[in-house]
């Protein structure tokens, strides 16, 4: 397989898996609805959900990881493109793709544990509260500021630099390239959703835009892929 073909398969693979993930954990866990709820209610939830529950979180911090050989993938096959911003491009998408798994692998390993905790016959008010005290704070480090903060910005940077390479690149068509400048721009907009005064509550209108933005990003994704094997 070449260069081009395989990171075709990543990048139209890639975002069928995360929706689909997204997808499950929409339908059985109302995600991400469900984090606005009390720490009780959140937990008592992933319970009832079982390894049903469990595995689309394991699928969904994978997909996470398939961005790194993604984003290597595209700049091998963006030939003509600037070799510095190829390089540059390449370093954030593989920060995107680690920064992103790590907000969510506390769902398959952490959060369980904490839930079986919750729920022990003898556990009184101040173990609920430890837990309900690091479930939070895991939300808001790994989950707000790490995995949507952090991820939203990188892959929304990414999505630029890369779209910048597309421009100048022969195998794909350069309004690919001005798709993705655009749709990076508003992930990295979408990224400021719990930043200064909106830090409680949030940005509503980021909120309402970040899952507009990622479809539009996850079909920029699949488009690239089908121009470099067209």
């Amino acid at each position: 397989m070449t260069t081009s073909g395989a990171a075709a398969v990543f990048l139209i693979a890639v975002p069928v898996a995360f929706n689909v993930a997204f997808g499950l954990l929409a339908s059985r866990f109302e995600y991400p609805d469900v984090l606005r709820r009390p720490t009780d209610e959140v937990l008592a939830r992933f319970r009832q959900g079982g390894t049903g529950l469990v595995l689309p979180w394991w699928g969904f911090a994978l997909s996470a990881v398939l961005l790194a050989p993604l984003a290597v993938l595209l700049s091998a096959a963006l030939d003509g493109a600037d070799g510095a911003l190829l390089a540059v491009a390449t370093t954030i998408g593989v920060l995107a793709a680690a920064v992103q798994f790590l907000g969510l692998i506390r769902w398959p390993f952490l959060v369980p544990y904490l839930a079986r905790v919750a729920a022990e016959p003898d556990a009184g008010p101040a173990r609920r509260e430890a837990v309900d005290v690091v479930f939070q704070s895991f939300n808001r480090y790994l989950g707000v500021a790490v995995g949507e903060h952090l991820g939203y910005s990188l892959t929304g940077a990414w999505s630029v630099l890369a779209g910048a390479a597309m421009i100048q690149a022969d195998p794909v068509p350069s309004w690919l390239g001005v798709v993705g400048i655009a749709v990076g721009g508003v992930l990295m907009l979408c990224s400021m959703e719990f930043v200064g005064r909106a830090e409680q509550s949030g940005w509503k209108p980021a909120e309402r835009l970040t899952p507009i933005a990622y479809v539009a990003w996850s079909l920029w994704l699949i488009g690239t892929g089908i121009a470099l094997v067209v």
